[in-house]
């Protein structure tokens, strides 16, 4: 396989997880018994331009379907992490009702329900159509394909370049890096603003998070290979902001190469501490697995000890990120019966492998479990806020990354 970035040969492994289901497909009763499609879950470095990428297996439009699962707005923390950046970035670009935004894979509306309520124009860019029918319900203008450069030219041919492109969560959810890349600058105002935001690869790598690895995830992103990204495409990073978001995130601020913005010192701060982190050093990427394994040994070591001694372990979140650790450790229902959303798209359904039932929160009260493991542990501590119930109760709180917990 070559590079999706620059087209060098890939000759570098840096975390293999056998094979997996896609981690958004959840199944339903009836699917249990048909064969399920699991592809292999290997990612690679390059070590030309340090783009950390998936290898190709599956297919956006295999990942992505009309009942894709995830829905935004379900985490109230990521509700106002939305409005904080919605308010912030409305006084730095002076947007009002004359201007324009766009958000590429814009969800339920989370995000643009803000400039909605604020009366200034915008468009959300979605796919996957329960999403995209629940942004209309509130009010979000939706447009129903997947972005690329011919989706940016058509929009700029049709008078709808924007003064600010958003797009959260999916600059690494791309399978062509460098056509989306081009499609931002097609679709942006000479004088306009990119920001996306994405998981740092220097905190997946710092924490091992290797459980944000599947194959939703066609890159893995440091700010060295994004800003290289950009400016193939005509564009460049002008600033940068660390986040707490999903573990450790950026956000970058982009704009066309000729545009006016000065570079800020942050920029080239991010790109000290990536160095330093060895994210240029190719024996960084070869000890990672050896982290993971230590990290899926501790979770599995753990549940079959509560098994032995007659304890009950359920879980909190059908995360993606989740999947990923269940499938990979090979934990079924015999050690972990079931996990609890809050969203109702997957209470009813089953985790994609794993075949672990999801359920309602209110069953974790119901049950009595003696742990709760939260898989999506970067919102663990809304997690516990929002159960303390069960701690008065003696219920104790688990997370297996970046190393085994118990609260």
């Amino acid at each position: 396989m070559n590079c999706r970035h620059c087209g060098a040969l890939l000759r570098h492994t840096f975390l293999d997880l056998g094979f997996a289901p896609p981690s958004n497909a959840y199944l339903k009763a009836e699917d249990l018994n048909r064969p399920e499609i699991w592809f292999p879950l290997k990612i690679r470095v390059c070590d030309q331009c340090w783009l950390v990428q998936t290898e190709d297996y599956a297919r956006a439009d295999e990942l992505f379907s009309p009942d894709y699962a995830y829905f935004s707005s379900t985490s109230r923390g990521w509700l106002a992490h939305a409005q904080r950046y919605a308010q912030a970035i409305t006084r730095r670009l002076g947007l009002d009702n004359q201007s324009f935004v766009i958000e590429v894979a814009s969800n339920d509306g989370y995000l643009l329900r803000n400039f909605v309520a604020a009366g200034i124009p915008c468009l959300g860019i979605e796919p996957t159509a329960g999403t995209a029918a629940a942004a209309e319900a509130i009010g979000v203008p939706v447009l129903r394909e997947f972005f690329g450069e011919a989706l940016g030219h058509r929009l700029a041919g049709e008078d709808r370049q924007a003064d600010l492109i958003a797009g959260n969560n999916v600059y690494a959810h791309v399978p062509d890096i460098n056509d989306f890349t081009r499609g931002l600058a097609a679709a942006l105002k000479p004088g306009g603003t990119i920001t996306l935001e994405f998981p740092h690869l220097l905190r997946l790598i710092e924490h091992a998070q290797f459980d944000t690895v599947y194959h939703e995830h066609f890159s893995y992103l440091s700010i060295h290979a994004a800003q290289r990204i950009f400016e193939a495409a005509g564009l460049r990073i002008y600033d940068v902001e660390e986040l707490p978001t999903h573990g450790g995130s950026v956000r970058v601020y982009g704009c066309h190469a000729a545009a006016a913005f000065a570079a800020q010192p942050e920029v080239e701060r991010i790109l000290r501490l990536e160095v330093e982190g060895g994210l240029l050093d190719l024996s960084t990427y070869q000890a990672f697995q050896a982290r993971a394994d230590q990290v899926k040994d501790a979770l599995l070591g753990f549940l079959l000890e509560q098994k032995r001694l007659g304890k009950t372990v359920a879980a909190y979140g059908a995360a993606a990120k989740g999947n990923t650790l269940l499938n990979y450790a090979g934990v079924k229902p015999d050690l972990l019966p079931f996990v609890c959303d809050a969203a109702p798209a997957k209470q009813g359904k089953y985790l994609p492998g794993s075949h672990i039932p999801i359920l309602a929160p209110q069953a974790l009260a119901e049950r009595r479990t003696d742990y709760v493991l939260i898989l999506p542990w970067n919102i663990a501590a809304e997690v516990r806020e929002q159960n303390r119930h069960l701690a008065e109760l003696g219920t104790k709180f688990v997370t297996a990354v970046p190393r085994l917990e118990v609260a």
